[in-house]
């Protein structure tokens, strides 16, 4: 298996590599149009309501420095074929099953890159496809989708990770990140990409645990009597979880995470926040639940993350 599926990656990489994108939203929009831009060979998987509006007035992307707007191709899930080398996965964690659903025609070959929060994505789609196809991605942005249907870059970090779980997708991930480097987001190439899921997943929930909480800014909470304190102490709640999963998070990446976490004035928050003052859907399950049950066996006490994920519970239960 293992044979076959390295050499369909070493004859694909003779032609121009053909992308796939499903979704359109902060993560997809953005990235998607800026590797369009680079002249990569994009395509979007979307729902009709949003693939008429895309189609009529194109995807624009707002961002701090300008908007641009593109008219990439999309297409509608009865419409895939499996010829694309690679599916990028942009959807919300709990959008995943419908996304697998929605990819069934074009899915059985390639690689899958999910850049999804969390981690527990990797046991599903391992199942599904095996781990020889599922590719690691990490993606740092702060977007959303706006009224107008545009995507809206809210600061201007832009950053993707990307990296082989299996040997097999060395070739192929190192192909996509050569399309990367031709864009002007960050993009970084990283051999050990679970440890870089963990960095991202311990750093998402200190943040989208207080922030929720406290239903307020990085900078709001820091100003107040104890909110460094409370910070920090649920970051290091997440930290130790990693360590007892063997993904210890470095000195180097805690000192920037408590950095960030408690810097006085940011304006920062967690993208949960923003779902739950809209009344939208939100991960808290994934983010905080799932996090959460890596302690679940009494080993590692985390009462400020089990606050969050209970705080969250009862606001996503109490929306209509």
């Amino acid at each position: 298996m293992r044979a076959i599926l390295s050499g369909q990656i070493e004859a694909k990489r003779a032609s121009i590599m053909k992308i796939l994108i499903v979704g359109a939203g902060g993560i997809g929009g953005f990235f998607g149009a800026k590797l369009h831009q680079a002249g990569a060979d994009i395509t979007y998987l979307l729902r009709e309501k949003r693939q008429r509006l895309i189609q009529d007035r194109g995807l624009t992307i707002e961002t701090p420095k300008g908007s641009f707007t593109i008219h990439p191709k999309t297409v509608l899930a009865d419409q895939l074929e499996p010829t694309y080398d690679l599916i990028i996965l942009a959807c919300k964690a709990f959008d995943l099953e419908d996304s697998l659903k929605s990819i069934a025609k074009a899915s059985s070959k390639g690689l899958i890159l999910p850049f999804l929060n969390g981690l527990t994505h990797l046991d599903t789609l391992d199942r599904v496809f095996g781990k020889d196809r599922v590719t690691g991605g990490v993606a740092h942005i702060a977007a959303t989708i706006s009224e107008t249907g545009s995507v809206k870059q809210l600061t201007e970090l832009s950053t993707l990770t990307i990296g082989p779980r299996a040997p097999e997708q060395v070739a192929l991930s190192k192909e996509f990140f050569a399309l990367c480097k031709k864009t002007d987001f960050d993009s970084f190439y990283n051999e050990n990409i679970e440890q870089v899921l963990w960095d991202k997943w311990v750093f998402l929930a200190s943040l989208a645990g207080m922030t929720t909480i406290c239903r307020g800014s990085i900078g709001e909470i820091a100003a107040t009597p104890y909110g460094k304190e409370l910070s920090k102490q649920m970051f290091a709640e997440c930290c130790a979880i990693a360590a007892s999963q063997s993904f210890p998070i470095t000195e180097k990446t805690q000192l920037t995470s408590e950095e960030i976490l408690t810097k006085e004035g940011s304006p920062f928050t967690a993208s949960m926040l923003r779902d739950l003052l809209a009344g939208k859907k939100n991960e808290y399950q994934h983010i905080l639940g799932n996090l959460i049950a890596f302690a679940s066996d009494g080993s590692i006490d985390c009462p400020l993350l089990k606050i969050a994920y209970t705080h969250m519970a009862v606001e996503s239960k109490s929306k209509p």
